[in-house]
């Protein structure tokens, strides 16, 4: 039975639900790292940070412990311990600004503006650098090179390496079924998204992840790229029907990927 890392969002995690997995039932045989960013995952601890308990009001448990991860950066030390036999990389949660603070980096995801740690603190004074800035780009890049270093020395080397390629979709598939554009988008409230922009960058991040890392295979659905108004986490442009999903499962198990499903 193989045993799955995802480094990414949730169009690969989505994959499992969309083949009969029960909702909050994660099979042991799958690691999710997620709600990160690859500068953030090989910065250092933000230093006086402790988490709350138990998650704050309004974020579930286990994007509570993305956060957490995020911000002790544990994810790796628990990447390379799971010896994973397939390791999937999406670059879709590569969307939000990144903080620094007190000489680290942390992502500046909706789950770290809900959680009220940005007034602790630990947090306070962050220092925002935007996403599709050149001095993002510089950090991206520099942290790529590291986890190419990264896999190529530890046990991930002998993971069969996934990139799932993805874009934002730019229509949506309505409740009567037909297409329509998705208009307001935002990757926070309040901060408009620059879907072509976006889209640019996902194009640059997967060009550069292919010529630093081992031999990969790609995984992709172009053709089946339509957000869905029924998805199960509501309207996005990378929430997108069941047929993508399917397509890209099928080239998953034509790499041989067979995992196991909670149920």
């Amino acid at each position: 039975m193989s045993r799955v890392a995802i480094v990414g969002s949730c169009i690969s995690r989505d994959l499992w639900r969309f083949r009969g997995e029960t909702q909050g039932a994660a099979p042991a045989e799958l690691l999710y790292v997620s709600r990160t960013s690859l500068p953030s995952l090989f910065a250092t601890p933000v230093a006086g940070f402790r988490p709350a308990a138990r998650p704050p009001e309004g974020l579930r448990p286990q994007p509570h412990r993305a956060l957490v991860a995020d911000l002790r950066k544990t994810a790796l030390a628990e990447l390379v311990a799971f010896r994973p036999t397939h390791l999937i990389f999406d670059f879709i949660d590569e969307r939000f600004d990144l903080l620094s603070v007190a000489g680290s980096l942390v992502t500046d995801s909706w789950e770290l503006e809900a959680s009220g740690y940005l007034e602790r603190p630990a947090l306070r004074g962050a220092r925002r650098i935007a996403r599709l800035s050149a001095a993002c780009d510089r950090l991206w890049l520099e942290a790529c090179s590291e986890l190419a270093a990264l896999v190529r020395a530890t046990p991930l080397a002998e993971a069969r390496l996934i990139l799932h390629s993805a874009r934002w979709a730019q229509q949506q598939r309505t409740a009567n079924g037909r297409p329509a554009p998705i208009a307001g988008v935002e990757i926070l409230p309040g901060r408009p998204a620059d879907i072509e922009g976006h889209n640019a960058l996902l194009a640059r991040y997967e060009e550069a992840f292919e010529a630093l890392m081992p031999p990969l295979a790609r995984v992709a659905a172009p053709a089946e790229r339509l957000a869905d108004e029924a998805h199960l986490w509501g309207l996005s442009p990378f929430h997108y029907v069941p047929a993508y999903y399917a397509e890209v499962w099928r080239q998953l198990e034509a790499l041989g990927l067979r995992p196991a499903l909670a149920a």
